[in-house]
């Protein structure tokens, strides 16, 4: 995601919690930054500390102000996409709407066999995620969930943090009802919806934490956007046009027949680019 583009969902949420939730604008930077810190996302964060609200309005209000018309068509990106002999799969924290529109606007919409996103993770209304797009299949059925009841009190995780001493008997933060990366649990989960093999898939996240998170899963793992290799990294490409660049193996004819379908390759030597 550009830079442009965090800004502006920041900028969304932050308005979210204080005209939705009544959260103090004072306290938004702060606390932003624990729940993105310790949950993942702002969003499962929030839901955590026990605030209550309808996930279709918190997307929609959030994404609904994003700049996607600054979005343009990635020809590189979708040509490299197309000619890639696997099985490709997206999987997004971001609700199904703004998923479908980044696609569209990239020009990236027929570029992948399958895509799992928050409803995916996260059923509320039905038990499946089939009534989408034509040209975009949300993969599998949802696996039902009972929402965690919110609790009567708004839990102060920046007290919390400010009054925490190590040891034993610190108190444990509250936990979410939201299922998201970088959980091993939710990208587990998305590995079985998919049915793919994680030892045999090539996990590709700008974020290290969800990077490190595949890594406990047992996915090979492509960090993108650096080309710094952390640990749990078993990739680093500076930009993702440089797939090629850096595993031209997978391109080989010779792997097709191999690949085709099944979404499967075997990675045994690290590579930075």
């Amino acid at each position: 995601m550009n830079a442009l583009f965090l800004l502006f969902l920041f900028c969304s949420c932050s308005d979210y919690m204080v005209e939705k939730l009544g959260i103090e604008k004072d306290k938004i930077v702060e606390l932003s930054n624990l729940l993105y810190k310790n949950y993942g996302t702002t969003m499962a964060g929030l839901r955590a500390i026990g605030y209550d609200f309808d996930y279709d309005e918190y997307h929609s209000y959030v994404h609904g102000r994003l700049p996607y018309d600054n979005l343009k068509p990635d020809p590189q990106l979708r040509s490299l996409l197309l000619t890639l002999p696997l099985r490709k799969i997206l999987f997004t924290n971001a609700d199904k709407v703004h998923a479908a529109k980044a696609l569209i606007k990239l020009g990236l919409e027929d570029c992948f066999q399958g895509i799992i996103c928050f409803e995916t993770l996260n059923p509320t209304h039905k038990n499946t995620v089939s009534d989408d797009e034509d040209d975009i299949e949300f993969l599998g059925s949802a696996v039902a969930t009972t929402d965690v009841p919110s609790s009567p009190e708004i839990f102060d995780i920046i007290g919390h943090f400010a009054e925490l001493k190590p040891g034993p008997s610190a108190t444990l933060l509250p936990k979410t009802p939201i299922v998201c990366k970088p959980q091993e649990s939710a990208i587990e989960l998305a590995l079985k919806i998919a049915k793919i093999n994680p030892q045999r898939t090539l996990f590709f996240d700008d974020s290290v934490r969800n990077i490190q998170a595949g890594k406990c899963v047992d996915l090979h793992t492509v960090l993108v956007g650096t080309s710094q290799r952390p640990k749990g990294a078993d990739y680093a490409l500076e930009s993702i046009h440089n797939i090629k660049q850096a595993l031209p193996e997978l391109w080989e004819t010779d792997m097709k027949s191999e690949v085709s379908y099944s979404g499967q390759v075997t990675v045994e030597t690290p590579v930075t680019a």
